[in-house]
Order: structure tokens, then sequence, then C-alpha cells
């Protein structure tokens, strides 16, 4: 039977920050033969499905790669089923969803401790191109330059091109105070450049607060981690002491995190019972709805604005989507990455793990976030000559919203 860790995350996506859930899988096999035969392979009990599959093709190649392959005996009958495990999860053409041997499930379980050595920056697949999600601030990738959208096209000599997420993670991470080299095209330029990064201790950032000298209180939310929840309690209560009603919340580069977080944060501004996000299994199965607890301590004269670009995923669109449908922001910036799936973790054996797609996320007006991402009320570029000029032009937008409400 499947087996499921209690907790549940809307990452986006496999990610040097660690944010992300698997779930488990059974093998089915057509007779008792094979089941023993995988049973003693992969030293686990393995159920038989209710449908028949033939298998014969699967152990055919398996002798003929005994029979024929030089050094066939240097592979061990475990490494071959986790390959063909994955080679299986790969016909999903699915990116999110892979298999974690035993040295990648202990490397996820070393993540989730909130530290680890890397260069501190989330990736995806964006057209089937490893992409920059975004850098984490305060680290390498962030020191180096390194931005939303950028393409990696090769890490160190390896190229990208067909692979996983988690092996390009494997590849970026390392011990502290080496160096890795990424090759990277970004939008703009017609040549790829090269970034070379001194990977360091990464500590991943949650949330920083700031009342401008115009009233307006920021605060920015660097991901939807454990304790995300109490500490944007903390600053909604300093919020509420600052003597003013206008708020912006800056999602972006914001890669996502707990789904209970978004659910929690977005209650803050919701009545009771309002959709906040329907979880879509497909097939037939009646979706999930995640409601507003109804903290709702804001009246309607709230003047609300939420910055968003396109390294605002996942848990950050299950927020922006929701304050957007319900009219209680304004969303300003540019169209967000687009990761509206959510997956679980399972235990296959004792030290092996399943991340498999489970659900899709709609908005409560029931738009896709996995299609094209969400458009902001105001779409306003942050251009590589902004940049260069210090300027903020959607940070701008919002306080010329906040300063002139338009509602």
């Amino acid at each position: 039977m499947k087996e499921f860790l209690k907790a549940r995350y809307v990452s986006a996506l496999i990610v040097f920050t660690v944010m992300f859930f698997v779930l488990g899988v059974y093998v089915g096999l057509n007779n008792s033969a094979e089941i023993s035969r995988a049973a003693a392979v992969l030293g686990t009990g393995v159920e038989e499905n209710e449908k028949n599959v033939d298998l014969s093709n699967f152990w055919k190649v398996w002798d003929i790669i005994d029979e024929k392959y030089p050094g066939a005996d240097k592979v061990s009958s475990q490494d071959r089923i986790f390959g063909a495990i994955s080679g299986l999860l790969e016909s999903l053409n699915d990116p999110y969803t892979v298999f974690f041997n035993q040295e990648e499930t202990k490397s996820f379980e070393e993540d989730i401790s909130g530290t680890f050595i890397g260069i501190g920056m989330e990736v995806g697949m964006k057209d089937k191109i490893l992409t920059v999600i975004a850098p984490l601030k305060d680290t390498p990738a962030y020191r180096a330059g390194i931005k939303s959208g950028d393409r990696i096209l090769k890490i160190d000599e390896t190229t990208t091109a067909g692979l996983s997420i988690e092996k390009a993670v494997k590849l970026i991470r390392g011990e502290k105070s080496t160096e890795v080299t990424l090759t990277l095209s970004r939008e703009g330029e017609k040549e790829p450049r090269e970034i070379k990064i001194i990977r360091d201790v990464i500590n991943i950032p949650t949330l920083e607060i700031e009342l401008r000298a115009d009233k307006i209180f920021v605060i920015k939310l660097y991901s939807f981690s454990a304790n995300s929840i109490g500490l944007f309690r903390n600053a909604l209560k300093k919020f509420s002491t600052a003597k003013t009603d206008k708020l912006l919340l800056d999602l972006r580069g914001n890669p996502g995190g707990y789904l209970g977080a978004a659910v929690d944060i977005t209650s803050w501004f919701l009545p009771a019972g309002r959709v906040v996000v329907t979880e879509d299994y497909g097939d037939g199965e009646k979706p999930t709805i995640f409601r507003s607890k109804g903290y709702n301590i804001f009246n309607d004269k709230l003047k609300f604005v939420i910055l968003m670009d396109s390294g605002s995923a996942s848990a950050s669109e299950i927020v922006a989507g929701a304050m957007q449908d319900h009219k209680r922001a304004i969303l300003v910036g540019d169209t967000s990455y687009g990761k509206g799936s959510v997956q679980e973790l399972v235990k296959v054996t004792s030290d092996t793990r399943l991340k498999i797609t489970v659900a899709k996320w709609f908005t409560p007006n029931g738009i896709s976030i996995s299609e094209k991402g969400l458009t902001p009320d105001y779409k306003v570029e942050y251009t590589k000559e902004d940049a260069e000029k210090k300027k903020d032009p959607q940070m701008e937008k919002a306080v010329e919203l906040l300063n002139n409400w338009p509602r």
C-alpha cells in the first residue's frame, strides 16, 4: 500500500531550497514468479496489480544484458531496477515526477533541515529547458547576478539537454568553497554567458518588513516555509500598529512552499469559507477545495497591492490568484511562473522515495495556474536597463497605486 508523508507541500519545483512533496507507487506484476523475482531484487514486498501487465519483455531485456553487455555483472540488480523506475516515470513527461535513490533521498532529508551547501537558487523546467525560477537573496547565485528566467545550458562541462532537475541540482551542489561554472542563455542577449560561482552554506530567507516614509507597509516574503505562518502573523501585527491602510506584499522571486502556509496567509484577507484554491485530481475524481479560515481582520478599505514576476511560483501564485479573483488586492509586475501542480512524497523502500504529481491547482475563478501563470492587473516589466540604473518600475507602479488608490 502507499505510505504517505503527512505534510503536504506545493513546491515550486525541486529546488535548492528544498520544497517539494512526493507520492508513492507500487509495481504490478502478472504472475507469482515475477513478483518473487522483483521482490528479491528490491528487497521489499511488491503487490500484484489488479490489471494484467505483461512484463516478459522487461525480463527478456534483463537477460540479454546479462548475456551480451560487457561488464553487466558490475551493475547491481537494484541499480537496474532503480533505472527502470526512472525510465517508467520519464514516460509521464512530467519533470516533477521523479524517483530518488538512496543518495538523493539522503540529500533531500538534509535539505528539509533548512540549510544546505549550494549556490542558492531554485530551478525548474520551462519548455523542457532547465530554467532559473529565482535566486535566493544574499546567496552566491544572487550576488553573481543570476536572474529569474535564465536558461542553464551547461553545468561545468555537462550540457543540460535531457538532464533531469534532480541530476542538475546534484551537479550544481557540492562541497563548500568549491566552484561551479554555469553557462546561461538570457533573454535579450545574443551570446551565452559563463558565470563562475563559489558554493557556500545556504540559509533560506523567509520574510522582511519595512515601513516607508510614505506610510506604505512592505512585507517581502521570500518563501512559504514552515515558519512563514508565524512570521507573517507577526508582520501583520506590526502593520496594524503602524497607523496606515497601505499594504504591499512583495512575492517577486518567491518560488513557493507549503500549501498550508498559502491558505493561512490568504485567510487574513478573506471571510471564512471563501475558496482559496481548488485541487483537481482529474479522471472524474471530486476536486478538493481549500477555503479561507476567516481570520479576515481587514475591512474593504484596505489598500493592498501584490508584486509578482516570473519567479513567483506555486504557493505565491495561489495567494496572488485568490486575492485577484476575490478582488482583495491589485497585482502588479510580470506574468508568474506557472507552477500549479502538487507533489506528494512516500517511501518506496526504507531509503528511497518517489515524488509524483497528484493534482493541479486552479484559482477560485477556475483559472489553471499551470497553463500560463497569472497575468497581473498592471503588467510592468523590469528590464536589464532598469537593473543597471538601479530603478524598480514595478515597485514604482505599486507605490503610485497605493498613494492614489484607484478603487
